[in-house]
């Protein structure tokens, strides 16, 4: 079941301002040795040691296999694939160069079987999400909830406009925003110093609210950049050092990231120069 809560966007400058989107809940991350654990538990007959021991040499094979430029495909998951990271486009092919050019390489993965969006029942596996007394519960599709308590800034600011309300959210909610934010459960939080040069415009999101230099984010946290650059230049982000793809759409380019789990620096030019160094 995929959980998922409404958020708003609250930037006067962006062309979506006060419509709402739903972002999907991520309460935590496995890694290698979870997810062993976590298989050896299901009635497996191998310990959690020897699954590791199996996934370790699945991963060295499939990243093996990515750069001699075969696709890896598990079925019924993903097609694992690399992809190329252009850090600048080039004037003309005798002038393209590698160290100049390219930043590195990107793994991609495209969903496979029960996974492909046209295959899911999306009424069935989505499921609408608050926070109830600093807690996630879940509610059907039709708004009603599993709990009781206040529901979260953003949840209240679509459902319980300015007041309390009852019936199927199962106790009073606040309209105002980010009223329970407080509530919310505390983790370990991480500062992100943004660093920006150039003649262009940028900014930073978190659920559709402007993160400024020096903010403090969780791990996993998902930062979306916007970047309308000087004429005729092509800008470029870079975190801790490793370039960010961006896209281009009508003049502006945009890119996302997750949150790593430390304290980051975010580079971002909006008007690239010749001489431009991302990296210095």
């Amino acid at each position: 079941m995929v959980r998922y809560i409404l958020q708003q966007i609250k930037i006067t400058s962006h062309k979506c301002y006060g419509k709402w989107f739903a972002k999907n809940v991520v309460e935590e991350t496995f890694d290698l040795d979870a997810l062993a654990e976590h298989m050896s538990n299901h009635n497996s007959p191998y310990s959690k040691g020897v699954i590791k021991g199996l996934l370790t040499d699945m991963i060295s094979c499939i990243k093996e296999l990515l750069l001699e430029g075969k696709n890896v495909k598990i079925d019924d998951l993903a097609i694992f694939s690399l992809g190329i990271k252009n850090k600048v486009m080039a004037d003309t092919e005798e002038d393209f160069t590698v160290s100049k050019n390219i930043s590195g390489v990107k793994l991609k993965a495209r969903a496979t079987g029960e996974l492909m969006s046209k295959s899911l029942n999306l009424e069935a596996t989505l499921k609408k999400a608050t926070y109830v007394n600093g807690k996630l519960t879940s509610t059907d599709n039709s708004g009603s909830s599993s709990g009781s308590g206040n529901g979260s800034g953003s949840e209240s600011g679509s459902e319980g406009q300015g007041g309390s309300q009852s019936g199927n959210e199962g106790g009073s909610q606040s309209g105002n925003e980010g009223s329970s934010q407080s509530e919310q459960p505390q983790a370990t939080t991480f500062t992100l110093t943004i660093s920006k040069t150039g003649t262009g415009t940028a900014t930073v999101t978190k659920d559709g609210n402007a993160v400024a230099s020096g903010a403090s984010l969780s791990e996993d946290d998902e930062l979306v950049i916007s970047i309308t650059p000087a004429e005729d230049q092509v800008p470029t982000a870079t975190l801790n050092g490793s370039s960010i793809e961006l896209t281009e759409n009508d003049g502006v380019y945009s890119g996302n990231f997750a949150m790593p789990g430390q304290a980051s620096t975010l580079v971002i030019n909006t008007g690239e120069s010749d001489d431009y160094d991302p990296n210095a």
